[in-house]
């Protein structure tokens, strides 16, 4: 998380910045496609002139920290069709459903968006606790240990 966030002060641009806070204010409740709008350009970060692969690269270094669909639009956004190049999914494979395909669409018009001046895009260190949520549920979905320990008893379902 660390070289992270010191990857993103690198950036000169707060386009980045503009885009997740658009989603934050259209989309609230999906905090993975906010986090794609503030990643959205890590690949151009990460290897500077590759061109179209940017995408790709930045989807296989975001998803072992923030998880598949993190990682899936990020990849199908950075292509010209949206759907993440050969295969279309993430990783070569099938690509998300229709509600991925309408946020990858809903991540274009916002980049587009914070290309004009747009709202205040605050700070990067205010999307920290966000970045830090979102990659404690990747680590969870992905079965690595957790820090809270197992869950203790069973839910059980009535009706």
């Amino acid at each position: 998380m660390v070289e992270l966030m010191e990857l993103l002060r690198g950036s000169p641009d707060d386009r980045a910045l503009r885009t997740a806070a658009l989603l934050r204010r259209s989309h609230p409740a999906d905090k993975e496609l906010q986090l794609a709008g503030l990643l959205h350009d890590v690949g151009r970060m990460l290897r500077p002139g590759d061109g179209v692969r940017h995408a790709v690269l930045a989807a296989q270094a975001l998803r072992p920290l923030l998880g598949d669909r993190v990682a899936l639009l990020i990849r199908a956004a950075g292509t010209a069709d949206g759907t993440g190049g050969p295969g279309g999914g993430p990783g070569g494979g099938p690509g998300g459903g229709p509600d991925d395909a309408e946020a990858v669409a809903t991540l274009h018009r916002a980049r587009e968006a914070a290309g004009a001046s747009g709202p205040d895009a605050g700070v990067l260190e205010d999307w920290r606790p966000l970045l830090e949520l979102v990659a404690a549920g990747s680590c969870r979905a992905a079965n690595v240990i957790d820090p809270l320990g197992p869950p203790r008893g069973s839910i059980t379902r009535t009706g």
